[in-house]
C-alpha cells in the first residue's frame, strides 16, 4: 500500500462538506499511523439526551462519523447523560435548564437504535460519560479546572457577549466544556466531531488531553442544518426539526415542504448526491429524490417507494391513504346523526385541547368527505365511514 497516497485520499473524503478541521496535519499523521499500525482511529462523537428524538441535524455529524468507519475507524459515540444535568450553554443567551435523571433515562432509550439506522454497530463503541464523571471526586474536579482560565472561557463567543451584557454565568456552565474535554481523556479520542456550535468545547477538549498527558485529539466541526422554517438551526426547541425515527411518510412530507433555498444544503449534507446533479430539475422533482433518497438511508428503499406514493396519492391527486385510522363516533351522535366537531376531533387524537380542535376549525382546516367544515360550525352530520382530514397530512375514517 501506498501510504501517502491513502492518507491523501481519506483527507479529501474526510474533508468533504466540513466547515473546520484542525489542524488539517495532525490528522494526516494520525491516519498515518493508524495505516502503518494496524490500529483505528478512535473519533468521538458526544451526544446529549435533551431530547427523546436525534434529528437530521444529528444525522450531519452521524454521516461523517460513518465516514471514517467506512475508512476503517472506530466510531465512539458519547452519550452525555451526565453533562446532560448541567445542560450545554453553547449559542445561548442564558443558562440552559438541567435536565433531571429521570427525564434523561427516558430521552436517551432509543439512542442507540437511531444512530445505528446510519452507523455501523460492528464498528460503534457506545459509552455514557456517568461511567467516567460520576466517579470523580472533588479533589479530581479541582485538577481538573486548574488546566483552564476564567480568560479562557470568557474567550468563547456566548460567555463573552453575557459578561458584556451583565446576564449571570453560572460557574456550572464554564464547567460543562471542561466536562466534555475529560469525556476525551477518558476514551482517548483520536478525533472528536461536532457542529459548528461546539468548536470551542472541542477545542477544550485539546488542550485537556494535552494537561492530562495524552496526544491531543483533532477537531472536526460540520455545518449546523437549518431547519424546515429556512431560517433557524434544525431543533426541537424551535419546532422546525425531523426526526431520525419519524415515520416514512412523515419525513417524505415534511423534506417535501422545505424551502427550495434550503435545497443546496440538503443535499450535501444528507446525501452523497452532488447538488449540481439535481440543480437542473424542477424544485419539485429535486425534493422528491431529496426525500427519496434520505428517506431510504434511514428506513430502506421499500418504505421510501411507499413514503413517495403515499405522498403522490395524498398531496398530488388529493385522495385519502390508502391505510387509514379509524376513530368511533357513535357515542357522540344526536338523534339527528350529528355530533360536534370539536369531540370528533378530540377522539382522533389529532388535537391535545379543544381549543386547539376550535382553532383548527376557525382556520378552515378541517374536511369531511373533501368538503371543507365552514368556519364556526359547530355541529356536523355524520355517515359511516366518512373521512376525516385535518391539515395536509392527517386522515382519518369515521365509524359508528
Amino acid at each position: 500500500m501506498n501510504i501517502s497516497a491513502e492518507v491523501e485520499r481519506q483527507l479529501r473524503l474526510i474533508e468533504k462538506n466540513v466547515e473546520t478541521l484542525l489542524p488539517r496535519e495532525e490528522l494526516a499523521r494520525k491516519i498515518a499511523r493508524s495505516l502503518e499500525t494496524g490500529r483505528p482511529l478512535r473519533v468521538k462523537l458526544g451526544i446529549d439526551p435533551s431530547a427523546p428524538e436525534l434529528t437530521l441535524g444529528h444525522a450531519v455529524v452521524l454521516r461523517k462519523l460513518r465516514q471514517f468507519q467506512d475508512l476503517g475507524h472506530l466510531a465512539v459515540l458519547v452519550v452525555g447523560d451526565f453533562t446532560a444535568r448541567i445542560g450545554d450553554p453553547s449559542g445561548r443567551s442564558k443558562a440552559r435548564e438541567p435536565l433531571s435523571p429521570e427525564t434523561i433515562a427516558e430521552n436517551m432509550k432509543t439512542y442507540r437504535e437511531q444512530a445505528f439506522r446510519i452507523l455501523d454497530p460492528a464498528r460503534t463503541e457506545v459509552r455514557y460519560n456517568s461511567e467516567w464523571l460520576g466517579k470523580l471526586t472533588f479533589a479530581d474536579i479541582l485538577v481538573l479546572t486548574s488546566h483552564y482560565t476564567v480568560a479562557r472561557m470568557l474567550e468563547r463567543e456566548d460567555f463573552a457577549k453575557r459578561f458584556r451584557e451583565g446576564s449571570p454565568i453560572s460557574l456550572m456552565e464554564f464547567l460543562y466544556p471542561l466536562a466534555q474535554a475529560y469525556d476525551s481523556v477518558a476514551v482517548e479520542a483520536d478525533v472528536e466531531l461536532g457542529g459548528s456550535d461546539q468548536r470551542f468545547n472541542l477545542l477544550v477538549g485539546r488542550d485537556i488531553q494535552e494537561a492530562y498527558g495524552q496526544e491531543p485529539q483533532v477537531i472536526l466541526t460540520m455545518p449546523l442544518l437549518i431547519g424546515t422554517d429556512g431560517v433557524r438551526k434544525m431543533s426541537k426547541s424551535w419546532g422546525n426539526y425531523i426526526a431520525i425515527s419519524e415515520p416514512p411518510e412523515e419525513q417524505f412530507g415534511k423534506l417535501m415542504a422545505i424551502p427550495d433555498e434550503l435545497m443546496p444544503q440538503y443535499f450535501r449534507l444528507l446525501t452523497d448526491i452532488e447538488w449540481e446533479e439535481v440543480a437542473h430539475l424542477h424544485p419539485k422533482e429535486a425534493k422528491k429524490k431529496l426525500a427519496w433518497t434520505v428517506v431510504a438511508s434511514l428506513h430502506g428503499v421499500e418504505e421510501a417507494e411507499k413514503a413517495q406514493a403515499h405522498f403522490e396519492r395524498v398531496f398530488e391527486e388529493e385522495r385519502p391513504p390508502e391505510v387509514l385510522q379509524e376513530v368511533a363516533v357513535g357515542h357522540l351522535l344526536d338523534e339527528a346523526g350529528k355530533a360536534p366537531l370539536v369531540e370528533i376531533l378530540l377522539a382522533s387524537g389529532f388535537v391535545a385541547s379543544k381549543s386547539e380542535a376550535r382553532r383548527l376549525i376557525a382556520q378552515g382546516g378541517v374536511w369531511l368527505d373533501g368538503v371543507k367544515v365552514p368556519a364556526g360550525e359547530e355541529r356536523v352530520e355524520i355517515r359511516p365511514g366518512m373521512i376525516l382530514r385535518v391539515g395536509r397530512r392527517r386522515f382519518a375514517r369515521l365509524v359508528i
